[in-house]
C-alpha cells in the first residue's frame, strides 16, 4: 500500500510552491550575459517583423533567461533560434558591433536603455518583471567606476571573441590574459559582500562557460540573489514531482556547496541538500544539513521579524519534529521517539495546536513502525484535526486507519465508504496529493482482497487523472509513492495473466522514472524479482530461481524466506523446508502479516501431500480457510479450497471435492492469476475423470470426453503462462484419458509432448496429483490395440498394469497402461 507517513513531512522552504531564499550580502552584478539578455529585450521592444507565436515563445524564455545561470553566446543564441532566428541574428549583430566598436557604443546603449521601457502603457513597463530587471541592471551599471566599466567592455569583448573563434576541443577559449582582464570588481566597494572572495572565485564570477546547454548547469562563481531564487525554487520543485528531471544527487550536492561556500548562513541551500542527500540515503550529510538549516533559520531572524519571540520556539520545535521523521525514516525509533518528546513539550509550552497535531500524527506512525497497535492515537489525531480545521491531518489520519482496517480484516464495504467520505475531502479543498494516495491505496486493498479488476480500474485511473498540482518547468507530479504503488500493480497484473511483454515494459517505465538512487526503486526492484523468480519457478529451473532468493531477501527478509521455502521444498529438500516455513511463521504472528501465515500454511500442508499425509493436511487447510474468509482474502481462500479439494480428491472422495470446486472455481475465473486459472481446471478435471464410474457406457466416455476439454483449457492457461512443470502433468493425464477413449493419434501426440518435457526438465520424483484413485484407470474394453508394426502381434483384450515404486522415500502408484504401448515409459510427474 502507498505508505501515508510520506506525506507528513514538514517543508518549511517551500510556501505554496514558492522557495523563500535570501542570499543577504550577495548583490546582482552586470555581466556580459546580461547585457546579451538587454539586448534580446531591446531588440524584441523595437522589433516590428516579429510574428505573435514568435513573441509568445521569447516571453515564455525571458524570466528563465534572467534567473537562470550565465550562458556562452552560442547557448544564448541557440535558444533565442529556436523560438525566433530573425532576433537571435540581430541580437548577434548588435552584440558584435557593440564589441567591436569603442567603448562608447557600450555607454550609449546604457544611457538609452531605459527610453523605450518608461512608458506606462507599454508591455514592459517600469513595475514590470522585465522593467525591473533592466532598471537593475542600469543601476548597477551606473554604480561602476571608470575601470570596472573598462574592465566590463574588455570582458564583454572575450564573451563575443569565444564565440566567433572555438578552442580545438570545440568549446570558446580565453586566453590567459583575458581571464586576468575578467578578474574585476564590479561591485561598488560600499557594498561589497561579507568576506572577500578569493581569486580564482572570482574569475568566473563575471563570465559564466557553461559545458551543457541547460539551464541548470551548475555554476562555478556565486550566484545572484533572483539567480539563487530561482535554482532552488525549480531544484525543490523538480524533487518532489520529477526527481529525474532534477540534477544528479552528486551534481546538485557540488553546486550547493559552491553556493554554501560564498554564504554559509544561506539557510535555504541547507535545506536543499538535506532533500538532495535523502535521496541516497546519506543519514550523515542529511542530519548535518537539517541542523543547520534550522540554525541558520534562526540566526537570520527571518521567522522572527513577524511573530516576534515566537518565531524563534517555531524553528525549534520544527527542528525537533523534523529529526523525529529523519529518524523514523531511517528506521531509528529510539531516537525518533526523543526527538518527538521534545518537540511535543516546546509545542505545549508554546500553545502550538498545529505543531502539537503534526507531532500527534508521527506518534501514531511511530506506533505503527513498531508494530504495536496505534488505532487509538489514530482516531483522536482525526478528531483534533478536524476540530482545529486541518483537513490535510484529518485525512492522512483517515487513510491511516483504513490501512490499519484492512490489514485488521475489516469489510470492504466499509474501507470503500471511508475512502469515499476523504475523497469529498480531498476534492474539496483540491489535496491533489491526497487523492493520488487515496486512489493508491484503494489499488491496494482490490488487490489484496484478490479483486484484480477493481486494481486494475483503480490503477488505471490514477494514471490517467490529471493533477490538480500547479504544472510548472512542464513536469507533471508523477514521481510520488502513489505513481510507482499503482505502476507495482500494473507489472504484477500483468505478469500474473502471462502478459510479460507488457510487464516488462511499464518495469523498463518504473526503471526510467524511479532510477536506482531514489526511494521507491525498491518497488520496482522487488517486484522485478519475484517475476523473475516466478517464470523459473514455472519453468521448473529451480537452479535460476535460487539466486533471486538472496536478493529478494535483501530487499523484504519475509518475501526472502518464504520463497527460500519454496525453492527447497521444489528440490525435495522436506526437513529444511519445513523448518524455514516453520521459523516465517512464528515471524508472521508476531508482525501480524495475516496473507503470509496462510501461504505458509499452505506450503506446509504441501509437504504433508509429499508423505502422503492427506488426512494431516486438512485441519491446516481448513484453519487456514477460517482464517482467509475471517479477513476478507479471497484470493487465498480459493487457493486454499484448491487445496482442500485435491486433498480430498486423494483420500477417494472425488464427489466433495467437485462440489466444494464449484464454490472457488467463478472467483479464479473472474480475477484469479492464470497459473491459478490452470490449477483449477486440470483440478476439475482429475474430478471428472475420477467420477466417471468403472463400468464402460456413455456416461463414463462424456465424462472424460468433458475431462478432456478442460484439460485442453488448463493447456491453454498454463502455455500462455509459460509454465512448463504443469504441461507435463497435463500431458500425462491427456495420453491416459485418450487412451481409455481408443484415441490413438491424439494419445500418440500428448506422449510425444509429453516425452518432449520430461527430457528438459529435470527428473523428479513420484507424483502427487497423478497418483489418483486405481479405479480410475479400470480397463476400457472398447479401446483399440496397439497400432500394426512390421512385427504382428497377437490381438488381446487391453490390460492395465498396477506397479508401486519407490522415489524419493515415497510410496506410490504410477502409470497404469496397456501392455507393450509407448505410454508405459512414462514416468511419473511431479506437482508443486
Amino acid at each position: 500500500m502507498a505508505s501515508v507517513h510520506e506525506s507528513l513531512y514538514f517543508n518549511p522552504m517551500m510556501t505554496n510552491g514558492v522557495v523563500h531564499a535570501n542570499v543577504f550580502g550577495i548583490k546582482d552584478w552586470v555581466t556580459p550575459y546580461k547585457i546579451s539578455v538587454l539586448v534580446l529585450l531591446n531588440e524584441m521592444f523595437m522589433s516590428k517583423r516579429m510574428t505573435l507565436l514568435e513573441r509568445r515563445r521569447l516571453n515564455k524564455l525571458i524570466l528563465p533567461l534572467q534567473q537562470g545561470p550565465d550562458l556562452t553566446l552560442g547557448q544564448l543564441l541557440k535558444t533565442i533560434d529556436e523560438c525566433c532566428p530573425k532576433t537571435a541574428y540581430a541580437v548577434k549583430i548588435r552584440l558584435y558591433v557593440m564589441a567591436g566598436e569603442e567603448l562608447t557604443d557600450m555607454e550609449s546603449f546604457f544611457y538609452g536603455l531605459l527610453r523605450p521601457f518608461g512608458d506606462l502603457d507599454s508591455e514592459s513597463c517600469k513595475t514590470s518583471v522585465v522593467g525591473l530587471f533592466i532598471r537593475h541592471m542600469h543601476l548597477a551599471y551606473n554604480k561602476l567606476s571608470f575601470s570596472q566599466v573598462y574592465k566590463l567592455y574588455t570582458a564583454l569583448q572575450h564573451y563575443c571573441n569565444g564565440h566567433c573563434s572555438p578552442g580545438p576541443d570545440g568549446k570558446p577559449s580565453l586566453s590567459a590574459s583575458a581571464v586576468e582582464d575578467t578578474d574585476m570588481e564590479l561591485t561598488n566597494t560600499e557594498d561589497t559582500i561579507e568576506g572577500k572572495l578569493e581569486k580564482e572565485e572570482l574569475h568566473s564570477a563575471p563570465l559564466h562557460d557553461s559545458e551543457l546547454v541547460n539551464e541548470d548547469a551548475p555554476s562555478r562563481g556565486p550566484l545572484s540573489q533572483k539567480q539563487a531564487e530561482y535554482f532552488l525554487a525549480r531544484q525543490a520543485y523538480l524533487l518532489k514531482n520529477d526527481e529525474n528531471k532534477a540534477l544528479k544527487p552528486a551534481a546538485l550536492q557540488e553546486e550547493l556547496n559552491n553556493m554554501l561556500k560564498f554564504n554559509p548562513d544561506f539557510a535555504e541551500a541547507h535545506y536543499l541538500s538535506y532533500l538532495n542527500s535523502m535521496r541516497v540515503q546519506d543519514i550523515f550529510i542529511s542530519t548535518h544539513s537539517l541542523l543547520h538549516y534550522f540554525d541558520r533559520l534562526i540566526l537570520t531572524g527571518a521567522e522572527g521579524k513577524s511573530n516576534g519571540d515566537e518565531g524563534y520556539g517555531r524553528s525549534l520545535r520544527y527542528a525537533a519534529l523534523n529529526l523525529a521523521a529523519l529518524h523514523c525514516r531511517f528506521g531509528h525509533y529510539q531516537q525518533a521517539d526523543l526527538a518527538l518528546q521534545e518537540a511535543i513539550r516546546i509545542a505545549q509550552e508554546s500553545n502550538d495546536h498545529v505543531c502539537l497535531q503534526h507531532c500527534l500524527s508521527w506518534l501514531y506512525m511511530l506506533e505503527q513502525m513498531k508494530g504495536s497497535d496505534s488505532s487509538v492515537l489514530t482516531e483522536d489525531s482525526v478528531r483534533m484535526a478536524a476540530h482545529f480545521c486541518l483537513p490535510y491531518l484529518a485525512s492522512l489520519g483517515i487513510q491511516s486507519l483504513v490501512q490499519q482496517g484492512a490489514i485488521g480484516g475489516k469489510a470492504a464495504n466499509k474501507l470503500m465508504d471511508a475512502l469515499k467520505d476523504t475523497d469529498i475531502l480531498h476534492w474539496k479543498h483540491s489535496l491533489s496529493e491526497l487523492i493520488d494516495i487515496s486512489l493508491a491505496q484503494t489499488t491496494s486493498i482490490w488487490r489484496m482482497y484478490g479483486k484484480s479488476t477493481m486494481a486494475l480500474q483503480q490503477a488505471q485511473l490514477l494514471l490517467n487523472m490529471n493533477s490538480l498540482e500547479p504544472v510548472s518547468f512542464g513536469v507533471q507530479q508523477n514521481n510520488t509513492e502513489a505513481f510507482a504503488v499503482a505502476l507495482f500493480h500494473l507489472a504484477e497484473l500483468h505478469a500474473e495473466q502471462g502478459l510479460f511483454g507488457a510487464s516488462a515494459e511499464i518495469l523498463q517505465h518504473l526503471k526510467e522514472q524511479f532510477p536506482p538512487h531514489t526511494k521507491h526503486a525498491e518497488l520496482w526492484m522487488l517486484c522485478d524479482l519475484k517475476i523473475q523468480f516466478e517464470r523459473a519457478m514455472n519453468d521448473g529451473k529451480y537452479h535460476l530461481a535460487e539466486p533471486h532468493v538472496k536478493a529478494i531477501a535483501a530487499l523484504n527478509q519475509t518475501e526472502g524466506l518464504y520463497r527460500k521455502a519454496l525453492v527447497l521444498k521444489a528440490q525435495n529438500q522436506t526437513t529444511e523446508a519445513y523448518k524455514v516455513l516453520q521459523q516465517l511463521q512464528q515471524h508472521c504472528e508476531k508482525t501480524k502479516c495475516t496473507e503470509m501465515i496462510i501461504r505458509v500454511m499452505l506450503s506446509t500442508a504441501e509437504l504433508h501431500w509429499e508423505s502422503s499425509g492427506f488426512a494431516t493436511a486438512l485441519p491446516l487447510l481448513l484453519q487456514a480457510l477460517a482464517l482467509a474468509r475471517q479477513h476478507h482474502l479471497q484470493s487465498l481462500a480459493s487457493e486454499t479450497i484448491l487445496h482442500l479439494a485435491f486433498s480430498q480428491l486423494m483420500l477417494g472422495i472425488p464427489e466433495q471435492a467437485l462440489n466444494i470446486l464449484h464454490e472457488a472455481i467463478e472467483p479464479i475465473l473472474a480475477h484469479g492469476a492464470v497459473i491459478h486459472k490452470g490449477r483449477a481446471l486440470l483440478l476439475v478435471a482429475k474430478c471428472q475423470i475420477a467420477m466417471a464410474g468403472a463400468p464402460p457406457g456413455d456416461h463414463r466416455r462424456a465424462a472424460l470426453d468433458m475431462a478432456v476439454q478442460t484439460l485442453d483449457e488448463a493447456a491453454a492457461y498454463f502455455s500462455r503462462l509459460g509454465c512448463k512443470e504443469r504441461l507435463r502433468e497435463v500431458h500425462y493425464l491427456q495420453a491416459q484419458v485418450h487412451l481409455s477413449l481408443g484415441h490413438v493419434p491424439e494419445r500418440n501426440k500428448c506422449t510425444m509432448l509429453f516425452r518432449l518435457l520430461d527430457q528438459e526438465l529435470p527428473s523428479s520424483g513420484a507424483s502427487l496429483i497423478t497418483r489418483l484413485p486405481s479405479q480410475l484407470w479400470e480397463p476400457f474394453p472398447s479401446s483399440p490395440p496397439a497400432a500394426p508394426g512390421p512385427v504382428r502381434r497377437k490381438k488381446t483384450q487391453p490390460h492395465f498394469q498396477y506397479r508401486k515404486v519407490k522415489s524419493g522415500g515415497r510410496v506410490g502408484v504410477i502409470d497404469g497402461c496397456k501392455a507393450g504401448d509407448p505410454v508405459r515409459v512414462m514416468r511419473s510427474v511431479r506437482s508443486a
